[in-house]
């Protein structure tokens, strides 16, 4: 059932996303009179459709392959690659009549709702949810780092001061945000009274790609006692209770949460000793720890302290829009790093297995529109690439037509597409590869 509730996700998601961009295409054309032969989502490969009906001269349907989807523009060389209505005369009603500017709006019509639609959703989200993060500057006992802090030299009770020089007051915003994950951060720290600063690899989001940016640090929180046991664990065995405070294992003191767990998985398949306080009396419980690195208690900790803010109607949109143009930041980011060599190119793209399990397996409808909003801003940069076949293929061949003074010849446009098509199929064989190797 948790599979085909993400994979639910996921089509609803991509099947909105696909409508509304091909939609903007369509609206953009009619506005000039230009002709729409086909809208269709998914694509309708070796002409099989699931669904189809005519209305006004287009036809509308669905595709079995859930790879995206597609208007068809009378007298435009598109993926359909239909050439013959290319030999025939001009008509006045066909995308090769327009202007040059007005060929280009229409190119530019689904980028221009992606976009809208991005700035719309992160608005309505910050209107609905408004923001909430920990409070990075009260953190008396500072971070705990995971293996990739520990690999850059971040250890246990450090305390964030700043990043690139500006106070890091939002911990997950400012500590694990895309300055720090995209790497060559600066981090001012403060450590035993002393502050120092640690440079941040480049090639540093390799590692959040396989460990995930949590495993760069967390806040350090003191433990404070056992809330639950789980049936049938080691905990069980070892006869833990509700309640117990868990004071050492193995002799080494462990008041901070992350120390407990070092401990546990320093001694894997092996034996331990916990010293706990039980009503008042210290006891020592014996038993062992397995490969999963657990014994099966889950324990309280110290709350965090929790900042959240709430913004009226028109005070959201500033706050949305911001938030959308930072996924086309973070993408141009991570491209650039890609073709610089600092990110290797299966560790930084995901295909459609990758995306599936970003939505997970539960319907949390903030998560999914947040998901939404973000797919969005991402097709629009992915769609501006001046990759033939991809809107930004048309787009960069529209403005040299205009800068020259003449289109392009059609067997160029051709060959182009043909080529841009390959690129994408190669593209989408690469991340969906890379999913199933991942995954």
């Amino acid at each position: 059932m948790g599979t085909l509730i993400m994979i639910g996700q996921v089509i609803l998601g991509l099947s909105i996303l696909i409508i509304l961009h091909e939609l903007g295409h369509f609206l953009a054309a009619r506005a000039f009179g230009i002709k729409v032969e086909k809208f269709y989502l998914f694509f309708d490969a070796w002409g099989v459709k699931l669904f189809k009906f005519n209305y006004k001269g287009c036809e509308y349907g669905i595709g079995w392959l859930p790879l995206g989807g597609y208007v068809k523009i009378a007298g435009m060389i598109d993926e359909s690659m239909d050439t013959e209505q290319l030999k025939q005369e001009p008509q006045p009603w066909e995308f090769r009549s327009k202007p040059a500017w007005q060929r280009l709006i229409v190119m530019l019509g689904g980028i221009i709702v992606n976009v809208i639609v991005g700035i719309v959703v992160f608005w309505m989200l910050a209107f609905s949810y408004g923001e909430s993060d920990i409070d990075n500057s009260k953190l008396a006992y500072g971070v705990a780092p995971g293996i990739i802090g520990k690999e850059v030299g971040i250890q246990p009770g450090d305390k964030i001061l700043m990043v690139n020089g500006k106070p890091a007051i939002a911990f997950h915003t400012d500590i694990l945000g895309a300055e720090v994950m995209m790497g060559g951060a600066i981090l001012t720290i403060e450590r035993d009274g002393n502050q120092r600063e640690i440079s941040i690899p480049s090639d540093i989001l390799n590692k959040v790609a396989d460990h995930k940016a949590f495993e760069f640090a967390q806040p350090r929180r003191k433990m404070r006692s056992v809330s639950e046991i789980q049936k049938g664990s080691e905990a069980e065995r070892m006869q833990f209770q509700t309640g117990d405070s868990i004071l050492a294992v193995n002799g080494t003191p462990t008041i901070f949460f992350d120390q407990f767990s070092d401990e546990i998985k320093k001694n894997v398949n092996k034996s331990i000793n916990i010293n706990i306080i039980r009503d008042g009396r210290e006891l020592s419980l014996a038993g062992g720890v397995d490969s999963t690195a657990t014994i099966g208690v889950i324990l309280m900790t110290e709350e965090l302290p929790i900042t959240a803010h709430t913004y009226g109607f028109l005070e959201s949109l500033p706050i949305g829009a911001k938030r959308a143009f930072e996924v086309i930041t973070v993408n141009i980011k991570g491209f650039g790093k890609i073709f610089k060599g600092d990110v290797r190119a299966d560790k930084a793209l995901s295909g459609p297995v990758g995306i599936a399990k970003m939505f997970g397996t539960e319907v949390n409808w903030g998560k999914f529109w947040s998901l939404v909003g973000m797919l969005s801003m991402a097709l629009a940069f992915m769609n501006l690439l001046p990759i033939p076949a991809l809107d930004g293929g048309h787009v960069l061949f529209l403005l040299v037509e205009m800068i020259q003074g003449k289109p392009l010849s059609d067997n160029f446009l051709e060959k182009a597409q043909m080529v841009g098509f390959f690129i994408l199929i190669a593209l989408m064989l690469f991340t969906l590869g890379n999913d199933i190797i991942k995954w």
